[in-house]
C-alpha cells in the first residue's frame, strides 16, 4: 500500500500533464491541417471537424470496455496501457504528411482514450472517504491549470520551433507519466466483488446502467460536456463582436479571456470539494449548476468586453464545483470493485457531451446569434441543477459517513435505508400491539 497522499500528489501531476499535453495541440489542429499537412482552404473545416470528432466518437465507446477491463486487471496495468498508446498517438501525430495519416492518428488516440479515469480509479482507491471531495477537488484544479499551461506552451513551441515539437513534447509529457507509474506506483489492493444480500438480485456487469443515481450523473456529465463544447467553436467569434477588440488582439484576448474561466475553476475546485465534504456533494453539485447557469445566461448581455471576462471569471467560480462533487458521489455510489468502469461510463457520457457540443453550439450560433448560445447552455444547466434537486435526492443525497469503508456502493447504501425503515415501521407496530394489549388489560 502507498501513502494516500502520495499517490494524490502524483494523480495532481498526471491531471496537469495529461491536460496540458491535450491543450497544446488540440486548439491549433486547423492551423497545423493547413499549414503543414497540406489541407486547402475550403477543406480544412471539414478535416477539422472530422479529425475533432472521430477521437471522441471512440473514445465513447471504447472507454467503458477499459474501464470494465481495468476492473478484472488491475488499475495501473490500465493507466499503462493508456499513457504508452497516447504516448505513441502523440509522435505520429508530429511525423504525419497527410490529413488522412491526422486522422488515423486520432483514431489511434480514440483506442488510448481512458487515462483520466484510470487515474480517478486509482485515487479513489486510496484516499479516505472523509478526504475524497477534496482530493477530487485538487484533481480539477490540476485538469484546469493543464488546460491553461497547454495552449500557452503550444502556442510558444509552435511559434519558436514548429507544431511538430509540440507533438514530440505532448509525447514526452506521456512517456514520463508511464515511466513515473511502472517506478512508483503500486497497485491497491483488489476488493472482492459485491455480493448480493439476501432477498436482493444477484448484480450482473450490466447493473452499473440500472443503478439510477449512476445514471442519473451520467446523463448531468453529458449535458454538462455538452454545454461547456458548445461554447468553444462561437467564443473567438462572439468576443470579435465586442468594440474594443481588433484583428490585431483578437486571438491574446481571446486567449486571455478563456484562462479567467480556467484560473478561477482552478482555485475554486478544492474550495467545492472541501465544502462538499462538509454539507454534502449532492447540495455543493445543485449550487453549481445553478449559479453556473445563472452566470452563462450573463455572459450573453453585455456589450463590454471588460464586463464579459468578469463574468466569465465567476462563470468559472461558479462551475468547477459539478465534476468534483460528481466525481466523489461516484465513489460513493460504486461498489469499489467496479469503480473503473464506472469512471470510464462517466467519462464516455462526457465524450458524447464534447462530440455533439461543437456541432450545436455551430448551428445555433449560425440560425440565431453567438449570444444565443450562452442563453441556452445556461438555461440547461440550471434545468439540470433544478431536475436533479427535484428528482434525486433520495439517491445522490450520500454522504461518506454514510458508507462504510468496505462498502458496495450505492446498493449497500440503499439496504441501509431500507432497513432503517422497516426496522422503524416494525417498532412502531409492536408500540402499538403493546399499547393495544394494555388497553384489554
Amino acid at each position: 500500500m502507498m501513502n494516500w497522499k502520495a499517490v494524490l500528489a502524483f494523480m495532481v501531476l498526471f491531471a496537469v500533464l495529461m491536460a496540458s499535453s491535450y491543450t497544446m495541440l488540440i486548439p491549433f489542429l486547423p492551423i497545423y491541417l493547413e499549414s503543414e499537412l497540406g489541407a486547402d482552404a475550403k477543406s480544412v473545416n471539414m478535416w477539422s471537424g472530422v479529425v475533432f470528432a472521430v477521437t471522441f466518437a471512440i473514445s465513447a465507446v471504447v472507454a467503458p470496455l477499459w474501464g470494465r477491463l481495468s476492473d478484472r486487471t488491475g488499475r495501473k496495468l490500465m493507466m499503462l496501457r493508456s499513457s504508452i498508446l497516447l504516448a505513441v498517438a502523440y509522435f505520429l501525430g508530429g511525423i504525419v504528411q497527410t490529413p488522412f495519416q491526422l486522422f488515423l492518428m486520432r483514431v489511434v488516440q480514440g483506442f488510448a482514450a481512458g487515462l483520466w479515469p484510470a487515474c480517478l480509479a486509482m485515487l479513489s482507491a486510496y484516499v479516505p472517504k472523509n478526504r475524497i471531495g477534496i482530493a477530487m477537488g485538487l484533481m480539477q484544479s490540476a485538469n484546469i491549470c493543464g488546460g491553461i499551461i497547454g495552449p500557452l506552451l503550444g502556442g510558444v513551441l509552435a511559434t519558436a520551433f514548429g507544431m511538430r515539437d509540440s507533438f514530440f513534447v505532448g509525447a514526452g509529457g506521456l512517456s514520463l507519466i508511464t515511466i513515473i507509474t511502472i517506478i512508483f506506483i503500486k497497485e491497491p489492493p483488489r476488493d472482492k466483488p459485491a455480493t448480493a444480500q439476501e432477498g436482493s438480485p444477484k448484480p450482473g456487469r450490466e447493473s452499473l446502467l440500472k443503478d439510477r443515481g449512476i445514471l442519473a450523473l451520467m446523463l448531468a456529465a453529458g449535458f454538462t460536456s455538452l454545454v461547456i463544447m458548445q461554447v468553444q467553436p462561437v467564443m473567438t467569434v462572439y468576443i470579435a463582436t465586442f468594440g474594443e477588440v481588433s484583428k490585431t488582439n483578437l486571438m491574446m484576448l481571446s486567449g486571455a479571456i478563456f484562462s479567467l474561466g480556467g484560473l478561477a475553476g482552478a482555485i475554486a475546485a478544492p474550495q467545492w470539494g472541501r465544502a462538499g465534504q462538509k454539507r454534502g456533494f449532492f447540495h455543493t453539485m445543485v449550487i453549481s449548476f445553478c449559479l453556473a447557469g445563472v452566470v452563462s445566461c450573463l455572459q450573453g448581455i453585455p456589450h463590454t468586453l471588460w464586463i464579459f471576462a468578469l463574468f466569465q471569471f465567476i462563470f468559472g467560480l461558479s462551475f468547477s464545483g459539478i465534476f468534483p462533487s460528481a466525481n466523489s458521489l461516484l465513489v460513493l455510489l460504486t461498489p469499489a470493485s467496479r469503480r473503473g468502469e464506472s469512471f470510464a461510463l462517466f467519462f464516455a457520457a462526457q465524450q458524447v457531451g464534447g462530440a455533439v457540443g461543437p456541432v450545436l453550439g455551430g448551428a445555433l450560433a449560425t440560425v440565431l446569434a453567438p449570444r444565443a448560445v450562452f442563453f441556452t447552455g445556461g438555461a440547461l444547466l440550471f434545468c439540470i441543477g433544478i431536475t436533479v434537486f427535484l428528482r434525486c435526492p433520495s439517491i445522490l443525497n450520500i454522504m461518506a459517513s454514510d458508507v462504510g469503508a468496505n462498502d458496495n456502493g450505492s446498493g449497500d447504501y440503499l439496504n441501509k435505508i431500507k432497513a432503517q425503515a422497516q426496522s422503524e415501521l416494525e417498532a412502531e407496530r409492536n408500540a402499538k400491539t403493546g399499547v393495544s394489549s394494555n388497553g384489554k388489560d
